[in-house]
């Protein structure tokens, strides 16, 4: 036997991503890339994207409502 055997050898931990985690760190990246274009495209780069969202928040409120 040699002085590292394989059934003496430490598991490594392996780090599992909590579906909590990556839904703040989309929400933060969504509002980076929001900031972002209003920094570079001015007033239209604040409600333009606010005006494309309108239909997808009105599909999820209906499917909010329907349970």
């Amino acid at each position: 036997m040699t002085a590292i055997d394989a059934t003496n050898a430490p598991a490594t931990e392996t780090k599992t991503s909590s579906p909590d985690t990556i839904l703040l760190l989309a929400t933060l990246l969504a509002l980076v890339a929001w900031g972002a274009s209003v920094f570079f495209f001015g007033v239209p780069g604040l409600y333009i994207p606010a005006l494309a969202l309108v239909p997808v928040m009105y599909v999820l409120l209906i499917i909010i409502s329907r349970g």
